[in-house]
């Protein structure tokens, strides 16, 4: 029987104006497209930058967009993945 088990926590996170950026606490780091995040996608920089890590490391949130990111679900490759709308 395989059994998979991450204990991967996010140690830092951070943004360019095009990639989500995680730093594990093993060494290793994470680039996923902000795309993937429409909030995050459309956030401010400043916005970006204010985020908490939650369960050591497990989870990001940004509560001035109310985006959550769950650090284990990240590396087995689901993301939001939603269109973002924009009202004009």
């Amino acid at each position: 029987m395989n059994s998979f088990n991450i204990e991967a926590k996010a140690s830092n996170v951070w943004c360019n104006d095009e990639n989500l950026y995680i730093a594990f606490y093993d060494g290793r780091q994470l680039s996923v497209p902000l795309a993937y995040f429409p909030r995050l996608l459309h956030a401010s920089p400043q916005q970006r930058s204010h985020y908490e890590l939650s369960g050591g490391g497990i989870g990001i949130h940004w509560d001035e967009i109310d985006e959550d990111i769950n650090v284990p679900s990240l590396l087995m490759g689901n993301t939001e993945r939603t269109k973002y709308h924009t009202h004009v």
